[in-house]
């Protein structure tokens, strides 16, 4: 394999001298991220992702191996150590010579993946084609930082093959940011993290504009050489730092667009109002985003209280505190909560992006696949009350959650009522109720002042959310009662 650093030069003309075909497509491409794509065919492109509702995210890489533990002793007990090499401020030479040796894939580790994607429901996986640390998972020919020319394989190759093979549409996560590269200008901005934040680049004077014609010779590679990807997955930038000033980012997406005119970008490229953000926290996300920023807003680690109406948004969440593995984060989730979250953010009309945390071998943490695992079983039974469905027409409701298909509300229900009884505030006429547990046997519906009135058996089905189906006619007509005016936060 071969894995040189080209010519600088060279390395511009690739980016610059393209193919007139190619810049026409390029020219059209953007023209369809903005005014000039049609709310239709926005639409069609977005149609399987907002069906989609539940997807796996893989953090994996070099920090992975290091499990969140430096000189034999824990960097903490919770937070995200897939930033290791900044907590411990680390060169990264000194990073890689430590973390190397202990990233040490399994030769069926991505089939396992897809495996457990496909049997917890999800349909789409996103994993990390290279995060902070600057550690590529592909076989690149722009650097020798990278899976190919450290592990003589290509990891992304293997990864996007085994979910394929499990029918999962493919997402790259690609940290624009990079701790790796010399020409990288971390000073630049003083709110993107550094291991080296606050020092003079060791390296003397850096110049941020070869750092860009590499990553944009990177994401080429990506967006050229594996087929249709369907998601690209930025992180990320700073009220400070972001956009075309900080990643050239508009000819960023034009470079993907280019190749990939179906792919669905979030808004990680830019931190500002106008791409869906107000603040540098987690939290800092508002409900309005440009298309020419990106198709979706990342809330993470958060539910919007009320979701965001209008506009396309994915919550990304952990399994535990931490999004790269750590031997030493024991605060899992509850298969409770996890199934709820998701009930939850589709009755709110998002998509629910959830993490597994590999170790360095690429095994994934049993208390992962436990969890994976409940979810599939319960969606195995309760799935159609979550794919393809919307929002819901209620502002609250005092036992649980409901999505919606058509004319088909799904009632999720997490608290079973002791008088047996299910009250729906609605006025409409309704077709029949059955337990999607029990889908042959029909219940009892009547109509009262308060609204629909559904009998339920004594016992819930499933402790966690049993979901009614109910047959309604026409527009959903709630009826709103001041306990119905609070968010399902």
């Amino acid at each position: 394999m071969k894995h040189i650093v080209l010519p600088l030069t060279f390395l511009a003309l690739i980016l610059i001298v393209l193919p007139q075909t190619r810049a026409a497509d390029a020219a059209a491409s953007m023209a369809r991220i903005g005014a000039g794509e049609s709310p239709a065919q926005r639409d069609a492109r977005m149609a399987w992702w907002r069906e989609a509702r539940f997807g796996m995210f893989v953090h994996w890489g070099l920090y992975s191996g290091l499990a969140g533990t430096w000189d034999g002793q824990p960097v903490a007990t919770k937070g995200g150590m897939e930033w290791i090499q900044q907590r411990v401020k680390a060169d990264t030479d000194t990073y890689a010579q430590r973390a190397l040796p202990l990233f040490k894939p399994t030769p069926d580790f991505a089939r396992e993946w897809a495996r457990l994607a496909k049997t917890a429901g999800c349909r789409y996986i996103v994993f990390t084609t290279k995060h902070h640390d600057g550690f590529a998972l592909h076989d690149s020919q722009t650097s020798d930082y990278d899976a190919g020319s450290k592990l003589h394989r290509d990891l992304v190759r293997e990864i996007v093959d085994a979910a394929r093979a499990e029918d999962l549409r493919v997402g790259f996560y690609h940290s624009v940011i990079d701790w790796h590269h010399d020409q990288y200008c971390y000073e630049k901005s003083k709110q993107l993290p550094h291991p080296l934040k606050g020092r003079p680049y060791p390296n003397g004077t850096r110049d941020h504009n070869q750092y860009l014609e590499y990553l944009h010779a990177e994401v080429n590679e990506l967006v050229s050489n594996y087929g249709p990807i369907d998601i690209l997955w930025w992180d990320y930038s700073a009220q400070d730092f972001q956009g075309d000033e900080a990643w050239r980012a508009t000819a960023l997406m034009q470079l993907v667009r280019a190749k990939l005119p179906a792919v669905i970008m979030n808004n990680r490229l830019y931190r500002s109002p106008e791409a869906g953000w107000k603040s540098m926290g987690t939290e800092g996300y508002i409900p309005q985003l440009d298309p020419k920023y990106g198709d979706f807003i990342t809330p993470e680690q958060h539910i919007p209280a009320t979701g965001m109406p209008g506009v396309d948004w994915e919550t990304c969440m952990t399994m535990n505190t931490t999004w790269g593995y750590s031997d030493h984060d024991h605060a899992w989730k509850s298969d409770e909560t996890l199934i709820r979250n998701l009930i939850d953010i589709a009755s709110k009309g998002g998509n629910y992006l959830l993490n597994i945390g590999p170790k360095g071998d690429g095994s994934i943490p049993p208390e992962s696949v436990k969890s994976m695992q409940a979810i599939g079983a319960w969606m195995k039974v309760n799935g159609q009350a979550i794919y393809g469905t919307t929002a819901s027409p209620f502002a609250s409701l005092d036992w649980g959650r409901c999505t919606r298909k058509g004319a088909t509300l799904y009632l999720h229900v997490f608290n079973w009522p002791t008088d047996g009884t299910l009250l729906v505030p609605l006025r409409n006429q309704v077709g029949g109720a059955r337990l999607l547990a029990h889908p042959s046997d029909s219940l009892t519906v009547s109509a009262s002042s308060e609204g629909v009135r559904i009998r339920l058996p004594a016992r819930a089905p499933d402790a966690i959310a049993t979901v009614v189906a109910l047959q309604i006619a026409g527009e959903p007509q709630v009826i709103v009662a001041s306990s119905a005016t609070t968010s399902q936060h």
